[in-house]
């Protein structure tokens, strides 16, 4: 529980830097004056991608990739704006749509867990919960083993999704560098709003990893007593 709480805490702590640190940002304006839909579709073309749509979606930091429909989508804020929060988050998510055009292995194996992880996401707690009280109740830690594997394969997918996006940050920084989107006073404030919005994934992820082994000591436990 302390554990919990801990990264509960941390997390918390990170959304709120993360949230901070793009609203400072969201008011540095390029000197490019281009907005993020302009700044998308440039990468994107760039790139030689010319079959994925640049979109903008409702919700703030609601930015993501759509492999499936190929879309770019972007919040409004991000979508119109011209500042250096609006670039980052707009290359970041064509990094993304990069990965997908080259086929970028841990993307490509992450797409593939997506209909796995959604059933299981949406049974894990409930398995886990059963087995608990079955084990205190019954000391039979069966059904916890089948909690235990089913959220294993969610951790797999959000230590999977590390490599995603750290990558997809490398690619969108590198392209802002090299094509001068953002000039020397730019670029380091689209790298820091990039390296806390990566923090949130790690924070997820250590949380996701240790909460399995909390479930795995408990499971052993349970053995050692039988």
């Amino acid at each position: 529980m302390l554990v919990s709480l801990l990264f509960l805490g941390i997390s918390f702590l990170v959304s709120a830097v993360l949230k901070s640190k793009f609203t400072k940002y969201s008011k540095e304006l390029l000197s490019s004056g281009l907005t993020g839909r302009e700044i998308a579709e440039k990468m994107l073309r760039e790139n030689g991608i010319y079959d994925v749509q640049v979109i903008s979606v409702d919700g703030f930091l609601s930015d993501h990739y759509n492999p499936l429909k190929r879309t770019v989508n972007l919040s409004p804020d991000v979508y119109n704006g011209t500042s250096v929060s609006a670039a980052a988050v707009a290359a970041h998510e064509c990094g993304h749509a990069v990965q997908h055009a080259t086929q970028y292995g841990p993307l490509m194996f992450r797409s593939k867990m997506v209909p796995a992880v959604q059933v299981s996401s949406m049974l894990v707690n409930w398995i886990l919960m059963a087995g608990v009280i079955i084990l205190a109740t019954t000391n039979n830690p069966t059904v916890l083993l089948i909690g235990i594997i089913v959220m294993s394969l969610t951790v797999l997918f959000t230590l999977v999704t590390l490599p995603v996006e750290f990558d997809a940050s490398k690619r969108a920084l590198a392209w802002l560098n090299q094509t001068n989107i953002t000039n020397t006073q730019e670029y380091p404030k689209a790298k820091d709003a990039l390296k806390w919005a990566a923090t949130t994934y790690v924070v997820a992820a250590l949380a996701a990893v240790v909460t399995l082994i909390q479930y795995i000591m408990l499971y052993l436990g349970s053995r050692d007593r039988s």
